[in-house]
């Protein structure tokens, strides 16, 4: 059985959580790519100023799921993210 650290999944998703990396770290593709083409699409949409709300609910998703991660044990966050495949929060 494969086990993934929640911290590295945590900084992920603070640092690098708009483009998804924390979504492919833990092998949820399709979510990464959802993230990945929302915030590219938000950034095109900002030269217009709508994207930039897309943009702020991306970041807040990523903080979230940064939280939720780093306050898990590793066995919780493997029993939940790994071995439960819950994608989102």
């Amino acid at each position: 059985m494969e086990t993934k650290s929640p911290i590295a999944a945590g900084l992920l998703a603070l640092f690098l959580g708009s483009l998804g990396i924390h979504k492919f770290y833990l092998g949820y593709t399709k979510e990464g790519v959802i993230l990945l083409v929302g915030t590219i699409i938000s950034y095109a949409l900002t030269l217009v100023l709508i994207g930039l709300i897309p943009l702020m609910i991306i970041g807040v998703v990523c903080l979230i799921e940064a939280i939720l991660y780093l306050t898990k044990s590793e066995a919780e966050f493997n029993r939940i993210y790994v071995e439960g495949h819950k994608p989102w929060f």
